[in-house]
């Protein structure tokens, strides 16, 4: 769990055979990695698994543990394959109640279009709280620490949103130095500013399509003066020429 002042550790779960088996492209936690990095929040774990009910319940439940956040993607509609809350709650060893304000607002969306299966969508694990969403009709679903949302893509996004600032927290800062020469040569100098500055992430990422520079070198922190201090100490260190632009 993430230590106060820093940022809250986020674990994505995505639920679905037809993600595994290629028949629909990855949506959901592909748009949640640069928006949780913008909100300040750290992303420690995507893991996508099939429509099995063991699977979800294992994953969610050890994410849930590890993690502050775990944010769960499908599986919450009324068919078959819809086993997310069953898994869930299952892992927890709390059953699956029907929450009487979901069904209300179910009822009151479908009217005389009300077909019994749609009420599984108001089936959630004993315990699970509803926050407040943009429709009146859709809140979301939180159970402990695990925030369940449907996997359909515009759906996702939209209840995500009305829960974003949830996962606000203070923004990275990212500095760059761009770099010609091989990583190798680069490594010795990153070790020496890794352990001169721990409160700042270093990366280093080869390109092999770029002329200008070969390296590209990130220097990250919570704090803007920590992230300038390590790239003022990464240049001071590399020869001449070798750094030819910074952002």
């Amino acid at each position: 769990m993430a230590e106060p002042g820093a940022a809250p550790t986020v674990a994505i779960v995505v639920i679905g055979d037809e993600i595994l088996s290629g028949k629909f492209a990855e949506e959901n936690a592909a748009w949640l990695i640069p928006t949780l990095r913008e909100l300040g929040a750290a992303l420690r774990r995507i893991v996508v698994i099939p429509d099995v009910v063991s699977d979800i319940g294992d994953t969610v439940k050890a994410c849930a543990e590890r993690f502050d956040h775990v944010i769960t993607s499908g599986g919450v509609g009324p068919t078959h394959d819809d086993l997310t809350m069953e898994g869930i709650a299952g892992a927890f060893g709390v059953p699956v109640v029907r929450h009487p304000e979901l069904e209300r607002l179910l009822r009151g969306c479908y009217g005389d279009r009300l077909e019994e299966r749609n009420l599984r969508m108001a089936d959630v694990p004993e315990g699970a709280t509803l926050v407040g969403a943009d429709h009146p009709s859709w809140p979301v679903t939180r159970f402990h620490n695990v925030w369940i949302l449907p996997g359909v893509p515009v759906v996702f996004r939209r209840k995500f949103d009305s829960i974003r600032e949830h996962f606000r927290a203070r923004p990275f800062h990212v500095r760059r130095a761009y770099c010609l020469g091989e990583e190798g040569a680069l490594a010795g100098h990153l070790d020496a500013v890794v352990a001169g500055h721990p409160e700042v992430s270093v990366g280093s990422y080869p390109r092999f399509d770029a002329r200008e520079y070969r390296v590209i070198v990130t220097l990250e922190s919570k704090d803007p003066a920590a992230a300038e201090r390590a790239l003022a100490d990464l240049c001071a260190r590399l020869p001449a020429g070798v750094v030819v632009r910074t952002e």
